[in-house]
Parts: C-alpha cells; sequence; structure tokens
C-alpha cells in the first residue's frame, strides 16, 4: 500500500521532505523555506556566500534523487511534501542577503516564497516542462536565482 506520508526510514524520504518538515500540515513549501534559514545562517557563519552556494550545489542533485525515488513511491509527479527543492531555492536566496546583516535573512525568505509562489518566466515553463526529481528541483533553484539577484541589486541601489 502505498502512501503520500511514508515513513522517514530513507534517505530519499528524509532528505526529499527535508527530515518531515514536509509533513508539517498546511504550507509546506514555506515550512521547507523556513527550515532551511536555521542551516543557512550556520553555513553562512561557517563560510559566507561561498558556503550557502556549495552547499546548494550538493544538495541539489541528492534532492534530484532523492525527490525522484519519493515521487515515485507515493506516484504523485510533484508532492508537496517535497520540499529539498526549497532549501536549495531559499539557500541560493540567502547568497547576497546576508551581507545585509539579519534583516537579509527576512527579505531572503520573502524574495524566494514570492518567486517561488508566482513562477514568473521562464520559472512557469520550467515549473511545466521538466519532470521528475530535476523538474522538481530547477524550478526552485531558478526562483531561489531571482530571489537573490532582486536581493543583491536591491542591496548595491540601497547602499
Amino acid at each position: 500500500m502505498t502512501t503520500d506520508r511514508p515513513p522517514l526510514r530513507t534517505w530519499d524520504c528524509l532528505i526529499a521532505t527535508w527530515f518531515g518538515v514536509g509533513y508539517l500540515p498546511k504550507a509546506p513549501g514555506t515550512w521547507g523555506s523556513l527550515a532551511a534559514l536555521p542551516f543557512g545562517y550556520i553555513l553562512a557563519n561557517l563560510g559566507g556566500a561561498m558556503a550557502l552556494g556549495l552547499a546548494a550545489l550538493a544538495l541539489f542533485p541528492l534532492g534530484v534523487l532523492a525527490s525522484e525515488r519519493f515521487s515515485s513511491r507515493i506516484g504523485i509527479s510533484d508532492p508537496g511534501s517535497v520540499v529539498a527543492d526549497e532549501v536549495v531555492g531559499q539557500w541560493i536566496a540567502l547568497m547576497p542577503a546576508i551581507a545585509l546583516g539579519p534583516i537579509g535573512y527576512l527579505y531572503a525568505f520573502l524574495a524566494f516564497r514570492f518567486f517561488d509562489i508566482l513562477k514568473p518566466w521562464p520559472v512557469n515553463v520550467l515549473d511545466r516542462r521538466l519532470k521528475g526529481g530535476f523538474g522538481i528541483m530547477t524550478d526552485d533553484a531558478m526562483a531561489g536565482a531571482y530571489a537573490a539577484l532582486l536581493i543583491w541589486t536591491l542591496g548595491h541601489v540601497l547602499s
């Protein structure tokens, strides 16, 4: 019997749901983005924007594999409980935001959620056309890049 909430016993369930955060009720993408922030803070303190970028780069292919396996297991092409994509996108959005101090984390969170929900071109095209784990991860990585560009631009205009 398949369920859309398999137990957190396998690596793919742990990574895809970001250690079960994707199972929280209502707005799993928002929960996934929030759950990315403490990890992002630690990474930023350890190695700045470079550490965030490398962590996002490392989690991306792992997230592709995990979300592919997880979504195949439960029979849903892009389950809401998969939030590894939000983690990657949020870390990308945080890269320029850490230079703004604590308020930058709020800006990164809001900007990423905005672009993830709105899905402007070409994010919307990626969301519709790319399938499987790669599709799940790619549109959020692009939304994170949009958020990062916005924050970087605002940081330079306002300084």
